[in-house]
């Protein structure tokens, strides 16, 4: 991979040393050290292309196929989710709203258009360290539990539930009763507030159209999986550091910014290229209403609140939901591992229910390859 200077970057893009540090923070640009000096960085050549080439007016359609995977135009239909006007909404209804007095096993009545029922064959009782029991638990029932194709929708609702429940079996080490959100806050030592938070957390977080993990979902049901495999396809990609594993960064930052100041682990982020995790989103150009919604809802600490008024100082750009689940974390005092769950037991409710959809299609997802490699020799006609 080639790398390039500031400089050369902010040139080629034709923006402000402000966009172009935003651009990293919103993953859209990769960065790294100059390894001959580390007070500078250096950006990839091949990102700023592609960023330059979106900037510069219309392209060939096969680059245009290839720019949607990364926050382009639609490549799917679906009755889901929509984000529109810096609104998120499930099924017409805003998920905001759905949030300030909805359980998650609601909020999956309305998103599935069914009851949510559960078998009572869910709990697999995994034990180890809380990550490992996830994964763990999902494969197990991967294992053994019948393709998707075939079956009827009110089977693979129940299927739905089941696989969401043996998720929180695994994430509370325990058969409970109540809703998800109290079985979570109790296992969590939570508070009244603390739990309450982690049910409005779980319902903001249930979707969010054809995020990675959800396209992940959708392309294993697409072959006729099993829905605790499209869970377990789904908890796979959401694992990466730029996807559901981002609130730990959030709280290396937090630590950061305890340590020296906000102020100064703003700058010092921005003076070497590196990324202010939890800020800014692509999708909500005026600020991720998920964030501003739970950051309402409690006392946000001193130290928050001047990392994010650092961040908007110098870069314009407003905290995102990993930024609220963060701070959640960091004032309720659960830890990023935990964070992780609360992600993964709202947006499973999403990869289950786009996998359900893309299964009623019948249909294959099988993308082409745009080839740039080394073409092959012609073969020589015969003599």
């Amino acid at each position: 991979m080639a790398w390039i200077s500031s400089e050369e970057a902010i040139r080629l893009l034709g923006v402000r040393p402000q966009t172009l540090y935003a651009y990293v923070s919103r993953g859209r640009l990769e960065a790294r050290p100059d390894p001959d000096d580390s007070r500078r960085s250096l950006y990839s050549a091949e990102d700023v292309a592609r960023l330059a080439s979106r900037r510069s007016g219309p392209i060939r359609a096969a680059e245009i196929a290839e720019a949607s995977i990364a926050w382009g135009e639609p490549v799917l239909t679906s009755k889901l989710t929509v984000i529109v006007d810096g609104r998120l909404c499930y099924r017409g209804v805003d998920a905001i709203t759905l949030s300030r007095t909805a359980t998650l096993e609601e909020a999956a009545t309305h998103f599935w258009a069914a009851p949510y029922a559960p078998r009572r064959d869910h709990s697999v009782g995994i034990p180890g360290p809380f990550k490992v029991r996830l994964f763990t638990a999902l494969g197990a029932r991967a294992g053994h539990d019948a393709h998707a194709r075939g079956r009827s929708r009110t089977v693979l609702t129940a299927d739905a539930a089941t696989v969401l429940e043996t998720l929180v079996d695994a994430a509370t080490e325990r058969r409970g009763n109540g809703a998800i959100h109290e079985r979570l806050g109790a296992a969590w030592g939570l508070e009244p507030k603390g739990t309450d938070m982690v049910r409005r957390a779980l319902v903001l977080l249930l979707d969010h159209e054809l995020n990675a993990s959800t396209f992940s979902a959708r392309v294993a049901a697409s072959t006729g999986a099993s829905l605790s495999a499209c869970a377990l396809a789904g908890l796979s990609t959401l694992s990466g550091p730029l996807h559901g594993g981002a609130v730990a960064g959030v709280l290396a930052f937090l630590s950061e910014a305890e340590q020296v100041g906000a102020e100064v682990a703003v700058r010092a982020r921005l003076d070497e290229g590196r990324a202010l995790p939890g800020f800014g989103h692509p999708l909500y150009p005026d600020g991720d209403p998920r964030a501003a919604e739970l950051l309402s809802h409690f006392d946000v600490p001193p130290l928050i609140s001047a990392v994010q008024a650092a961040v908007m100082r110098e870069t314009g750009e407003h905290p995102n939901v990993d930024f609220a689940i963060g701070a959640m974390a960091q004032h309720f005092g659960f830890p990023a591992e935990t964070a992780f769950g609360i992600f993964a037991i709202g947006r499973c409710i999403g990869w289950l229910g786009h996998a359900m959809e893309q299964i009623e299609t019948g249909s294959l997802i099988r993308p082409r390859a745009r080839y740039v490699g080394v073409m092959p020799t012609p073969i020589s006609p015969s003599h």
